[in-house]
């Protein structure tokens, strides 16, 4: 009888970040997981009002001054990951794999295409029917708004960055952007689609990481609460 391998990710639950302190976390992730020093990890969190600009810096897309920015209690910082400029803030689903492509057998794109599976199943979940983007128009939609976008790296065969999935955040932020760099699009959420009750954020989360460990055929979820690593200094 053939024995099946488990593939085994750490989930790290977060709550609400600051996004500079989840970058920094990102990159000694990384680090450690390029020299072997950890196994696969996933970061599951959400972030303070935030808009991030990919490495094409496309400053265009945003629509106010960088100074108004601070009026809006949000922060603009500019990151290595794909993808054109979106918004971070609560009430959305962010997850952050930091796992070896090489070991799960997955090329850049297949990867991609799992994240987008993963949101499209949790949208499914509450009887809302997405699918995924057009060519050149990345994430998750429905009909033509938008309730996942998607922005990953990776080097060396190990990702950073990922995923952030419309729970039910303040979409009035979005009025500032060209989402994506996508003009004529709108943006949505899953309480915005769906006719049900929604659950916790917590459960929505968790639903998502199930989704995604799945379609990445991870089937040891290590379940770790988190905020001690941001307070130790750690990442000074």
């Amino acid at each position: 009888m053939e024995m099946k391998l488990q593939r085994s990710i750490e989930i790290w639950k977060m709550g609400i970040v600051n996004y500079l302190d989840a970058l920094k976390l990102q990159e000694r992730l990384f680090s450690d997981r390029k020299a072997g020093k950890i196994l696969d990890v996933m970061l599951s969190l959400q972030h303070p009002p935030t808009y991030t600009l990919g490495k094409r810096r496309t400053y265009h897309n945003l629509l106010v001054p960088e100074a108004d920015l601070k009026a809006i209690g949000a922060e603009l910082h500019y990151t290595e990951r794909g993808g054109d400029i979106t918004f971070h803030g609560p009430r959305q689903a962010i997850l952050y794999p930091i796992i070896s492509l090489r070991d799960i057998g997955f090329g850049a794109r297949k990867y991609v295409e799992g994240l987008e599976s993963a949101m499209i199943e949790l949208a499914a979940l509450y009887g809302v029917k997405a699918h995924a983007g057009k060519v050149g128009e990345t994430g998750v939609w429905v009909e033509d708004r938008k309730i996942g976008a998607i922005g990953v790296r990776i080097s060396s065969g190990i990702t950073s960055h990922g995923l952030a999935f419309n729970i039910d955040p303040d979409l009035n932020y979005f009025k500032h952007i060209v989402p994506c760099g996508i003009p004529d699009k709108g943006v949505t959420s899953l309480r915005r689609e769906t006719k049900m009750e929604l659950p916790s954020d917590e459960l929505i989360h968790e639903q998502l990481i199930q989704c995604l460990a799945r379609i990445f055929r991870f089937s040891d979820l290590q379940w770790k609460q988190e905020p001690s690593s941001l307070d130790t200094g750690e990442l000074k």
